[in-house]
């Protein structure tokens, strides 16, 4: 009975006395808001930019999100230049969201003792305020949780990373408005000092335990969490011996193999299910416009003037290499031999000769099309393409996510792809 009547006197969750940690108060919580407000809001606006380089309003083929009305608008047609602008978005996007990993953990512990307060509704502005919070909370584990997934290239969720993240990043964005809204100007007053005794700060435990760290000690052992973690991914983004420095995600540390094509990849040909008869001494390229459609093979291609350009890839995952020498064919020339004017040329669909993986298929601006470092390269480094890197001929593009630089090449129709 003495057991029984020992546990019923124990606190739970619900009430303050269980928390006891003397580091929680508002104005460390109000601390890590504040990076967590300017750090996500950099996160939202790169991701939309991001979103706007995928072209989703061409062919139905480049944006995989079903149904999504209003939410789908894009800012602006995705410039080709200069040619490392979604190579600086996607590194900020991806490193600023691993290195705020402590940040948004530590502010999830911060509050956590909120989460079982009770009664759970107490008024129509505390109902608002544990909305918000919902959203806030589960849409960022959501989105840190399937973009670190995505980073390391474990595809452990139910469907596609694409819609998932997007309708993700919608609620998260939702609750973190709300929240912000909410919650600023208390946060505001605490880092002002206007809280300043335990017993007004509702944060704080009314029972804390003997102090191990300071507050500003905890600030401080997050803050070097974060740049541990920026130390040791944002490497992948830069070219060389910063390139090694790389070590917790992947495209860091050495060069993949050596020569014209030991830079980067993604997916492998033999991944996509391409096979050396699909690429061999039978393949041709379609090229499609009002001239009707136009077979031409490698060495005829070989024979047309040739172009070289300079360019990186980058891809959605964060990573990106150094500017390699592309050669090849300008769209704009297949484009005006498929029919169009050289002043009028449209887009063009790209279709590939994969069988598996998303992006088949993938829509191009006119504007990409037009400028003339955009090719469809059959050379690199001053080597043939390798199987992995697209042989027999890739698009590349400057400016354009790596997902969009299609590989493997068998179509290209050139006409409306809006």
């Amino acid at each position: 009975m003495d057991v029984r009547r020992r546990l019923r006197t124990l606190p739970t969750p619900a009430d303050p006395a269980f928390w006891r940690s003397p580091v929680r108060g508002v104005r460390f919580t109000a601390v890590l808001g504040l990076v967590l407000l300017c750090g996500l809001t950099l996160l939202f606006v790169t991701g939309l930019l991001s979103y706007a380089a995928y072209n989703p309003d061409l062919a139905a083929v480049n944006d995989k999100t079903p149904d999504k009305g209003l939410l789908g608008f894009y800012l602006f047609a995705w410039p080709t230049g200069p040619v490392w602008l979604y190579r600086l978005n996607q590194g900020l996007h991806v490193t600023v969201g691993i290195a705020l990993v402590p940040v948004l953990l530590a502010k999830l512990w911060s509050v956590v003792p909120k989460l079982f307060t009770l009664p759970p509704v107490r008024s129509v502005a505390h109902a608002l305020e544990r909305f918000s919070l919902l959203l806030l909370v589960g849409g960022a584990l959501f989105e840190f949780v399937t973009g670190l997934l995505n980073i390391q290239l474990e595809y452990l969720f139910p469907g596609s990373f694409y819609p998932l993240h997007f309708y993700g990043a919608w609620v998260f964005f939702a609750g973190f408005l709300a929240h912000t809204g909410l919650k600023l100007p208390q946060a505001v007053r605490a880092l002002r000092g206007g809280v300043l005794r335990a017993d007004q700060d509702p944060l704080a435990s009314p029972a804390p335990a003997p102090a191990t760290i300071s507050r500003r000690g905890a600030l401080g052992m997050v803050g070097a969490g974060s740049l541990l973690l920026l130390a040791t991914s944002a490497g992948r983004s830069f070219d060389g011996p910063l390139r090694a420095t790389a070590l917790v995600t992947p495209r860091g540390g050495a060069e993949p193999g050596t020569g014209p094509n030991g830079f980067q990849i993604n997916k492998t040909a033999a991944y996509v299910g391409v096979t050396p008869a699909d690429t061999g001494e039978g393949w041709s390229l379609a090229v499609s416009g009002p001239a009707g459609v136009i077979r031409l093979s490698r060495a005829r291609l070989l024979a047309m003037d040739q172009y070289s350009a300079a360019l990186p890839i980058a891809c959605v995952e964060g990573w990106s290499t150094a500017d390699q020498w592309w050669r090849g064919v300008r769209l704009r020339d297949l484009a005006v031999l498929a029919g169009h004017p050289e002043d009028r040329l449209p887009g063009v669909l790209v279709e590939s000769v994969q069988r598996r993986g998303p992006f088949r298929t993938v829509a191009l601006r006119d504007n990409q099309v037009r400028d003339p470092r955009s090719l469809l390269a059959l050379r690199v480094n001053g080597e043939d393409l390798s199987p992995d890197h697209g042989f027999p001929a890739r698009i590349i593009v400057p400016a354009a996510p790596g997902v969009m630089n299609t590989k493997w090449v068998g179509r290209l129709t050139f006409g409306d792809v809006g």
